[in-house]
Order: C-alpha cells, then sequence, then structure tokens
C-alpha cells in the first residue's frame, strides 16, 4: 500500500524517490535545473545531511499522474554527483513530514486546542495572547487532518518541510562516492546468495542493501 494514499478512480497516488547525492557546492541547483528542463512535476524536494559528511540525501515526491516516476529516477542517474536513487513507494518504509502551524486563540479556545492537539501528539512551541505555534509531525494524512481540525479556528500561517523518508530494517545507503569515470552507477557481479530484491548477507550475517558499485 503506497504511503502517500491518495489514490482514486484515474488518479494515481505520488511516488517518494530517494536519492543519495555527494555534498558538493551547486548539486542542489543540478537538480533543480534537471527537473525545470525537463518539466518535471514535483510535488516536494527535501535535502539534509547524513551521517556521512561527504553525502547529502534528497526525499522527493513525484506526481505520477503528470510525470513519470522511472523517468526521474533515470535522469537523476545521470548526473555526476549522484551515488544512488531508489524508489521506496511500496517498500516497508518509515515515511514522515512536519508542519509549523500558526493558529489565532483566545481564553476560551487556546485549551480547546491544546486538548486536540494531544489527540494528535503534536507539540505547541510557542504561545502569546492572539496566537499559538503547533508543530506536528507524522504521516501526510495526519497532517492534513490537524490543518482541517485547525481551520475553524483560523490558521494564519503554516510551513511543512516536506517528506523525508527511511526504509525499514538494516537495509541502507553505502554512502561511496562515484568510480573515477564519475558516473558511479557500473555494477559488479552480485556475490553468491545475493537476493533479487536487491539485499545480500555479509560475513557477519547481517542483511544488507547491495548497491552493485
Amino acid at each position: 500500500m503506497p504511503y502517500i494514499d491518495r489514490t482514486t478512480e484515474g488518479h494515481r497516488a505520488p511516488h517518494v524517490l530517494v536519492a543519495l547525492v555527494e555534498n558538493k557546492p551547486g548539486v542542489l541547483t543540478r537538480v533543480a535545473s534537471l527537473f525545470r528542463r525537463r518539466g518535471f512535476n514535483i510535488e516536494s524536494l527535501t535535502v539534509g545531511h547524513t551521517d556521512t559528511p561527504e553525502m547529502s540525501r534528497m526525499t522527493i515526491v513525484v506526481d505520477v499522474n503528470k510525470t513519470d516516476a522511472n523517468l526521474v529516477q533515470a535522469n537523476l542517474f545521470k548526473l555526476v554527483n549522484v551515488v544512488d536513487v531508489q524508489d521506496v513507494t511500496r517498500q516497508p518504509a518509515v515515511m514522515r513530514d512536519l508542519a509549523l502551524i500558526k493558529v489565532r486563540i483566545n481564553q476560551q479556545t487556546r485549551f480547546e486546542i491544546v486538548q486536540l492537539m494531544d489527540i494528535y501528539r503534536a507539540k505547541v512551541v510557542d504561545v502569546c495572547l492572539d496566537s499559538m505555534i503547533i508543530e506536528v509531525t507524522g504521516p501526510e494524512a495526519k497532517i492534513d487532518s490537524v490543518v482541517e481540525m485547525l481551520q475553524p479556528y483560523g490558521i494564519i500561517e503554516m510551513v511543512r518541510t516536506g517528506l523525508v523518508a527511511m526504509v525499514r530494517g538494516s537495509g541502507h545507503f553505502t554512502g561511496l562516492a562515484p568510480d573515477e569515470t564519475g558516473n558511479g552507477h557500473e555494477q559488479e557481479a552480485m556475490p553468491a546468495g545475493a537476493a533479487s530484491n536487491g539485499y545480500h548477507f555479509d560475513d557477519d550475517a547481517r542483511l544488507v542493501r547491495n548497491l552493485g558499485m
């Protein structure tokens, strides 16, 4: 089941791509320029640091009703600084969005909103006489529900970070730099016992992601 479930008749749910890129100046500009040139319809693009200082991680939500996710993935692989790209839409993964919502309050509604946010496990991070800021983290549907519940009180402003995602289990990006040819995507022969889903057991019998690099 897709994480972002907006599937209706004639409308498909977005796809979530996760890309590992070299942490160098201009990489984000190249990715954004690629999307602009190709006319890709991207719902959100989130970039952040990883445990490897030389690498950054991008989470890209693609509107597949207007853009082919496989085409986005293939074009990202062509960029020199892109190490790996995965479509994690249908993989077992933890995916989260974060929103800050500023809402109007008065003496009567202040406690109503606090009690309401407790149901969603949201946090009140700032309070003044006529407004409060609420922080909520979770799936897209949860945040949409919080927004819907707060609208009658009057939302002053809102910002959302965009989606971040991580595959469950011990599967992981290696953080290896591209090879000297510059593409970083030439594959080695898969080790004995490698599974068809791209995972294999290493010498310590741990299940690890085989990126074929």
